[in-house]
């Protein structure tokens, strides 16, 4: 097996190297050595940036779907999302150097919020309800629309909180996650803590809610807790919200990380004891 990066960054430094290695399911034959390895033929790869083949090959994963593991795709969603994901800017502070478009400073949103780090931590200020700590009303939808994957608008300086979803106990999502051509398009691995998801749809372009949902696969999608916004398009999932608490949502590219790429999904008690989130331990350290 041969394995290398895939980047769709217009710039950036990283090792671009192929890691190969074998991948043995008869333990009767003799293993492989290292030269041995370094003289059998590397499998072809697709161009680092070949966007095209990732859609594709990423379109064909499947869950098995079968009684020993089963899909619990929720059928049906009681409540819906669309996110825009993607970079921006924000003014340079006073006497400082940045390398932003027309000396802004780099930026990056969800439904152009950047998230601003608390400093009580979110889940402590779920639990005490300290709602000056954060708010509940992140948008269900981008405030300002646009052309996402075409030119990208004048303004593209970012707004920001912190700012959660909040759900009820055992609600049924859906989030469509579009990727914008802001600073240019770039995929975007966004990772969900606490949950797993299903992958119901991918596509390229703008997200079409009047035709693209009927292509959804909702008998076998692969279910996941990382998926990748492809560049230049979007992509669909699923998940029901059953486990109590605040989860954050992520860019899983460090920098983007870093300016602002995230946001929270507060998810409410439900009536039953095991629905309910946990007290903070008796030793927990205080800051």
């Amino acid at each position: 097996m041969a394995a290398r990066p895939y980047s769709t960054a217009a710039s950036g430094t990283f090792d671009n190297t192929t890691v190969v290695g074998v991948l043995e399911y008869n333990h009767d034959i003799k293993p492989f050595s290292n030269s041995s390895i370094k003289g059998l033929a590397l499998p072809p790869l697709p161009a680092i940036n070949a966007t095209s083949y990732v859609a594709n090959w990423t379109s064909k994963f499947r869950s098995l779907g079968n009684s020993q593991f089963p899909v619990n795709v929720p059928q049906t969603v009681q409540k819906q999302y669309f996110f825009t994901v993607g970079l921006g800017t924000d003014p340079c502070p006073k006497n400082q150097t940045c390398q932003g478009p027309n000396g802004t400073k780099f930026s990056a949103s969800v439904n152009n919020v950047s998230f601003n780090n608390p400093t009580t931590a979110l889940l402590q200020a779920h639990y005490s309800r300290k709602l000056n700590v954060l708010t509940s009303n992140f948008p269900a939808f981008p405030l300002n629309q646009f052309n996402y994957t075409g030119p990208p608008p004048n303004n593209t300086m970012v707004s920001h909180g912190t700012k959660v979803v909040t759900l009820p106990y055992n609600t049924t999502v859906e989030l469509v996650m579009q990727g914008t051509s802001i600073q240019g398009a770039e995929n975007h691995p966004l990772h969900l803590h606490g949950y797993n998801f299903y992958v119901v749809g991918q596509g390229t372009g703008n997200f079409n809610s009047a035709t693209d949902p009927a292509n959804f696969n909702l008998v076998d999608p692969v279910e996941r807790n990382t998926v990748g916004v492809p560049a230049g398009g979007w992509v669909a999932i699923r998940f029901r919200a059953d486990n109590p608490g605040v989860w954050f949502m992520h860019c899983h590219i460090e920098i983007h990380l870093s300016w602002g790429l995230k946001m929270a999904w507060a998810v409410m008690d439900g009536k039953l004891p095991n629905q309910k989130l946990l007290p903070p331990p008796l030793d927990l350290p205080k800051c």
